[in-house]
């Protein structure tokens, strides 16, 4: 899925395009879908679907009563890094009842930014504790709602239990350049992790 052919002049041919997947994750209505469509320069996939009084009763709507629909699958959308390297977004679905995806997902995963409501904090717990079990790197993006309380960096690591080396970046996802400060300190944290990695194994 490199969207070139041989065909385009100047262009790279298929195998020479090398494609990043990353996963964007996070608890029912984190802002998940609205960080992917923010950042993508396609127009994006989306898998969503009307709230019903059904899910109602099954889903948790505190702090998010204005949510009318939700991802049931995933969220995609593409980056174009260099002619030879593209960015390949996958929102993942919130809800409990479809976290089966992330396992499908999460083939191929390079890493993850996991977003963060500081109004539910409790809801990340599932995804940081997915990551974690698969050796996934991942980001912690606390997406700064409007009128949520704003904690700082060693009080968020502290309510996820997390270590020091997992990045924590505020963000507004409704926000280009934000989304991408977001995307830059994970890509950065995965080369770090890389560096790592081969400098221990030596």
């Amino acid at each position: 899925m490199a969207f070139v052919t041989s065909e385009d002049f100047g262009m790279p041919e298929l195998g020479e395009v090398e494609a990043v997947k990353l996963l964007v994750a996070g608890g029912f209505g984190v802002g998940k879908t609205t960080l992917v469509s923010t950042i993508s320069e396609i127009t994006p996939l989306r898998t969503e679907e009307r709230l019903t009084d059904i899910g109602a009763a099954v889903d948790d709507l505190t702090g998010v009563e204005g949510k009318t629909t939700t991802t049931v699958a995933l969220d995609f959308g593409r980056i174009t890094l260099t002619p030879n390297h593209v960015l390949y977004l996958f929102g993942t679905p919130g809800q409990d009842r479809f976290w089966f995806m992330w396992r499908e997902l999460s083939v191929g995963a390079l890493g993850a930014v996991v977003l963060v409501d500081t109004r539910r904090m409790q809801d990340s717990f599932a995804a940081v504790d997915f990551f974690e079990s698969r050796n996934i790197p991942f980001l912690i993006g606390v997406n700064c709602f409007d009128g949520a309380e704003i904690y700082d960096e060693e009080e968020i690591r502290n309510a996820l239990d997390i270590g020091g080396h997992i990045p924590i970046q505020l963000c507004d996802v409704r926000h280009r350049d934000s989304v991408k400060l977001v995307l830059v300190r994970l890509i950065e944290h995965l080369m770090l992790q890389a560096t790592t990695d081969i400098t221990s194994n030596w």
